[in-house]
This record gives structure tokens, C-alpha cells and sequence, in this order.
């Protein structure tokens, strides 16, 4: 199981594939598993890298460097550790408001970035995950565990259309703390990109399903007024989980706009 050391801990990683490098960045609460099968597709073209934030997955749980901004220097300290010197980041929800994070402090290390059901605004949350976010609800649910995993079975098919979908929740669910689960989603909530994003910046893709009950999907128009550039992709059948619901119109789409010279 490859992993590096960094400053907070150990990061559990995953690689397949040769060519040109490109990294992929789960959502809270999720791991790496999330992009199985689109790193088994982009393998015959690029390197794949995609790694468990810590406090996630098999990453490092020791500490409390669970926040969006801690996500981003783990980034950084990632492609310093792989010798990555440049490369598209591809994130999911929270994973892709760290991906926008890091390459506006770090442009001249992004190449592309793809959000997909990512909030750019971090009101854009479900209710329910906003209040996640507090300390007292966040410990309520965190030691009734048997009863989120409950919910999240109630909850899935307004969440995904892919059943095995709930398996691999509980199994990520399984690995997270009461502090990176807490702080991860507190931070999330208060994260704003839209002052910091400009219509000259890198080359971004925005790809929203239309049924997302997790983050408002009118979050591309939000990503689409701050960078008229940007490249907005519309999934009408699917939710939060684009890769899941409708995975071969996915991958094309992505190997379409990472293949897309600028």
C-alpha cells in the first residue's frame, strides 16, 4: 500500500498508469476507492495518482489537520513528495473546492482543474450537513454511528442510482474520527472561493447533476459568473455522485477536457 510521510501524518495513496501525471481528490467523508473505475479508464492515457486527505481512508488520523486549507498543503506536500511538478486536479465535492483552493495559491502547479458537485460557496451545503458542522450534533451523530449508517441506507437512492454506493460509504464512514468527520465539514461550510476566483484564471471545468441533494446544483452558475471561461457540464439524470450515475458520459466528458489544448 504506497504512502508517503508528511508534516501531519502518513498519506495513503494509489498510482496506475504511465504518461503525464493527474491527481484525483475525494469528497468528506470518502476515499480514493470513489475513482476506481475513471483511473482504470485514464490509465491507458496518464499517471493517476488519487490520495486519501488525511484523517480519511488509510491516511493518518493523528492530530487535528482536518480543515479545507490543511487539504490543500497536503496537496502541495503530495507533488513535492512524487516529484509532480505540474499536473490537472479532478476533485469530488470537497475535493474539488481543495483542488480550486490550491491552484489559485499555486497556479504555476495546475495545468486544469475539474470540480464535480463541488460547492464554490460552502452555504450552497444541504442542511443537514451544515449542521454536521456543529460540535454538538457532530458528536451526537458521531457516537450513533449505527443510526447515520441507517439513514444513509434510508437516503440512497435520492442520493445515487448505484446501489453498491452505500457499501462503500460505511466502509469509508468506518475509518473517519470524530475530528477530521467535525472539522472537515466546518471548515467546508464556512469556505467561500467566489472573491478569489477571476475570469483570467486556469482552465476549470464545473460538472453538476441536476438531481444533487447534498450541494446545490445551481452551484455551476455560481462557478460560471465568477470565470465566464469556464467549462459547465449538466448531468440531468444524475445526483451528487456523477461518476457513479452516469459513469461512460463522465469519462468521456473528462477525458474529453483534459485532452483539450488551451
Amino acid at each position: 500500500m504506497p504512502s508517503i510521510t508528511t508534516q501531519h501524518g502518513v498519506v495513503h495513496f494509489e498510482v496506475s498508469g504511465r504518461g503525464r501525471p493527474i491527481i484525483f481528490l475525494h469528497g468528506w467523508l470518502g476515499s480514493w476507492g470513489l475513482w476506481q473505475e475513471t483511473m482504470d479508464f485514464l490509465s491507458h492515457y496518464y499517471r493517476t495518482y488519487a490520495l486519501d486527505f488525511w484523517g480519511f481512508g488509510e491516511s493518518g488520523k493523528k492530530g487535528d489537520s482536518f480543515t479545507v486549507p490543511d487539504f490543500v498543503s497536503l496537496v502541495g506536500q503530495f507533488m513535492e513528495s512524487l516529484g509532480i511538478i505540474r499536473a490537472p486536479l479532478v476533485g469530488h465535492s470537497m475535493g474539488g473546492t481543495v483542488s480550486l483552493s490550491f491552484a489559485l495559491q499555486h497556479p504555476e502547479k495546475v495545468s486544469k482543474v475539474v470540480v464535480i458537485g463541488s460547492p464554490i460557496n460552502g452555504s450552497s451545503l444541504a442542511l443537514i450537513l451544515k449542521m454536521a458542522g456543529n460540535p454538538y450534533i457532530a458528536r451526537l451523530v458521531f457516537n450513533a454511528m449505527w443510526a447515520l449508517k441507517f439513514g444513509i441506507r434510508v437516503a440512497s437512492p435520492f442520493i445515487t442510482r448505484e446501489p453498491k454506493w452505500v457499501e462503500m460509504m460505511e466502509k469509508d464512514l468506518s475509518k473517519t474520527t470524530l475530528e477530521s468527520f467535525l472539522l472537515s465539514i466546518a471548515s467546508l461550510r464556512k469556505t467561500d472561493l467566489r472573491p478569489k476566483l477571476n475570469p483570467q484564471c486556469f482552465p476549470v471545468m464545473g460538472m453538476y447533476g441536476n438531481r444533487d441533494v447534498i450541494v446545490n446544483p445551481n452551484q455551476w452558475a455560481v462557478l460560471l459568473a465568477s470565470v465566464p471561461s469556464a467549462r459547465i457540464e449538466r448531468f440531468e439524470r444524475a445526483g451528487h455522485f456523477i461518476m457513479l450515475d452516469d459513469p461512460q458520459q463522465f469519462m468521456f466528458k473528462l477525458h474529453e477536457f483534459l485532452e483539450y489544448e488551451y
